[in-house]
């Protein structure tokens, strides 16, 4: 599991997706997300702005896990 630093409260899921370099574009996030490729926390989420603190895990299907710290 990688872990990915945040230095804010939080981050949106989208923007977070960008961040751990799984996409590049906010539209390539937004389709990934819409079609349920992210878990987080064990659920499947199709909110891209799902605000994400420390502790939360996140799931890209076919790609890997990341934690938030």
């Amino acid at each position: 599991m990688e872990e990915i630093r945040i230095e804010t409260e939080y981050i949106k899921l989208d923007q977070f997706l960008k961040l751990a370099a799984v996409v590049q574009t906010g539209g390539e996030a937004k389709m990934l997300i819409n079609d349920g490729g992210v878990l987080v926390n064990g659920e499947e989420c199709l909110m891209r702005g799902k605000k994400l603190r420390k502790d939360d895990t996140i799931e890209v299907i076919g790609y890997g896990k990341f934690l938030v710290v």
